[in-house]
């Protein structure tokens, strides 16, 4: 009988011997994921931080629009001149935290955004800055006439899939995404920009209040791949002391 129990030891032995090499391998391949995400992160901020130290540029054309990736552009300084469509504006609901906000207002509230009709063609939809839910009904309209306005260029914020439609009867979205904000004005003014404009601050006090623009990467990849290399070094360790441990037991 003593035999009979004894002989699935082997097996579980190895079973085990198995599983805790596996974990070790794929410690080590998170850990030198994580190691290349980082390298990824810090060439991102770099390019970022380029970006943004450059002079406000004019935006790509709308005839290379179809094909531009907005991911190139991003925070990158443009200057348009044109004038804002007099459809009324689009509220995109957002919360902005008081630790990132520049101007004096922060907390739950709106973007305004604005299509801005280009002088070469085509339209941008311009945040304008951001106002707080209670004050949303304020925001007077968009200047009139020919305009110069400089801002950064953001990719679109693409909807999950737990983002509500938007509400087209109070003109208020939920994604700053050129697509659905399309929806939302007026067909004549295509083609619309794949990227969205973040207006450069206006006026201290003013609504709304322009340059919350927030250039900021959580960048934790180090300290992820400290955790799963050192899990790689504890792995192997704590298997030999089973090992020894189950060694010295047989031999009792």
């Amino acid at each position: 009988m003593s035999q009979s129990k004894a002989a699935p030891r082997p097996l579980l032995f190895w079973s085990f011997v198995v599983l805790m090499l596996a974990l070790t391998g794929a410690f080590v391949f998170l850990g030198t994921w994580q190691m290349q995400r980082l390298a990824e992160k810090e060439a991102l901020i770099a390019a970022v931080e380029a970006r943004t130290g450059l002079p406000p540029a004019p935006p790509p054309p709308a005839a290379e629009w179809p094909a531009l990736d907005p991911s190139t552009i991003e925070f990158t300084p443009l200057a348009l001149s044109g004038r804002f469509s007099p459809d009324p504006p689009i509220r995109v609901f957002t919360s902005l935290a008081a630790s990132t906000a520049r101007g004096e207002l922060s907390g739950p509230g709106y973007w305004i955004v604005a299509p801005f009709v280009l002088d070469g063609g085509g339209a941008v939809f311009v945040n304008r800055g951001f106002v707080p839910q209670d004050q949303a009904t304020a925001v007077p309209p968009a200047p009139e006439g020919p305009q110069t306005l400089t801002g950064l260029a953001r990719a679109p914020e693409g909807p999950s899939l737990f983002t509500p439609a938007a509400n087209a009867a109070d003109r208020i979205e939920w994604v700053r995404d050129p697509e659905r904000l399309a929806a939302l004005v007026d067909p004549a003014l295509a083609p619309f920009a794949p990227f969205t404009l973040d207006q450069a601050a206006g006026p201290v006090g003013t609504l709304p209040q322009g340059g919350e623009t927030v250039v900021e990467f959580p960048n934790n990849h180090l300290g992820y791949a400290i955790t799963w290399f050192g899990f790689a070094v504890i792995t192997p360790v704590l298997l030999g002391f089973w090992i020894w441990r189950q060694r010295t037991q047989r031999l009792r």
